[in-house]
């Protein structure tokens, strides 16, 4: 395994920060010399770590995974199950409503390397899976329903309202309406 100079894990951090604001801004078409300028950095040097658009977009992704499962851990041992799940959910929501047009293009032409999509969704489900248990211990969620569920839940939310003016208020709002059947409050 090769050591990176400090330098270059900036510059990988900020093009990575970059590349998921510019995302979230103009979809998964962002434009690779736009990431580049706003880094601060070439297109040379975009490239040199993320040798083309599909591994720069599973970065971003691989990124966000951990975060969202980094924060499935902070809220494990909440003493409000409904609201911790809750919270992440909305989490997830945000997450997928701001990434747009993220999963088609990763799917486009092949370009999603399976594995990685299952190491991907199998690090999803086993963060939120001890937030499914606990509310659903507490009564906080429907019988039989399932992480599958919920994440197919935000999915659809979120495809639903990509072309939406504000695709992240609307998938909120929609999560809350849905949730209000998923987890009623008691």
């Amino acid at each position: 395994m090769t050591v990176q100079r400090a330098d270059a894990r900036r510059n990988y951090a900020r093009i990575l920060a970059v590349a998921e604001e510019e995302v979230a801004a103009h979809g998964a078409d962002a434009s690779l010399e736009q990431i580049a300028r706003v880094a601060g950095v070439g297109s040379a040097t975009v490239r040199r770590h993320f040798p083309g658009r599909r591994a720069l977009l599973e970065a971003v992704f691989s990124e966000r995974i951990e975060v969202l499962c980094a924060r499935a851990e902070e809220l494990a041992g909440a003493a409000d199950a409904r609201a911790a799940l809750l919270d992440w959910l909305g989490a997830l929501t945000t997450y997928a409503a701001s990434a747009r047009g993220m999963g088609e293009a990763l799917v486009q032409d092949g370009m999603t390397d399976p594995e990685h999509v299952n190491v991907c969704s199998a690090k999803l489900g086993g963060a939120v899976d001890p937030l499914l248990h606990h509310a659903a211990s507490a009564g906080a969620v429907a019988p039989g329903v399932t992480t599958a569920d919920l994440i197919a839940l935000v999915t659809g939310i979120a495809l639903a309202t990509e072309n939406h003016p504000d695709p992240t208020a609307e998938a909120l709002r929609l999560l809350g309406l849905t949730m209000q059947g998923v987890s009623p409050q008691k």
